[in-house]
C-alpha cells in the first residue's frame, strides 16, 4: 500500500498541517468535518502538498523530517517546488 506525505493549508488561519495517510483526501474530508479537535479552528483546509512514499515507514520519516524543519519557508519552498515542478 502506497502512503502519501501531505501539507494542508488552512487559508483563515494561515497555517499549515503536515501529516501521512494512505488516502489524503479521505483524511482531508475527515479533517473538514472536524473529526480532530487541534485543527477544527481552520477548517476549511485544502491539500497543497503530496509526496508519495512505497511503505508507511519512509513516509512517517519524512514527515518527521519535515516537522523537525520547524520552518515555514522550508514548508513553502517545498510547496513552491512542487506546484512547478
Amino acid at each position: 500500500m502506497n502512503y502519501t506525505v501531505y501539507i494542508f493549508y488552512s487559508q483563515s488561519k494561515d497555517k499549515y498541517y503536515i501529516g501521512y495517510s494512505h488516502d489524503p483526501t479521505e483524511r482531508l474530508i475527515e479533517h473538514n468535518a472536524g473529526a480532530t479537535p487541534s485543527i477544527r479552528p481552520g477548517v476549511p483546509w485544502i491539500i497543497i502538498y503530496k509526496e508519495e512514499f512505497a511503505d508507511k515507514t519512509a513516509a512517517i520519516k519524512r514527515e518527521i523530517a519535515i516537522k523537525k524543519m520547524k520552518s515555514r519557508k522550508y514548508i513553502e519552498r517545498l510547496i513552491y517546488k512542487y506546484s512547478v515542478g
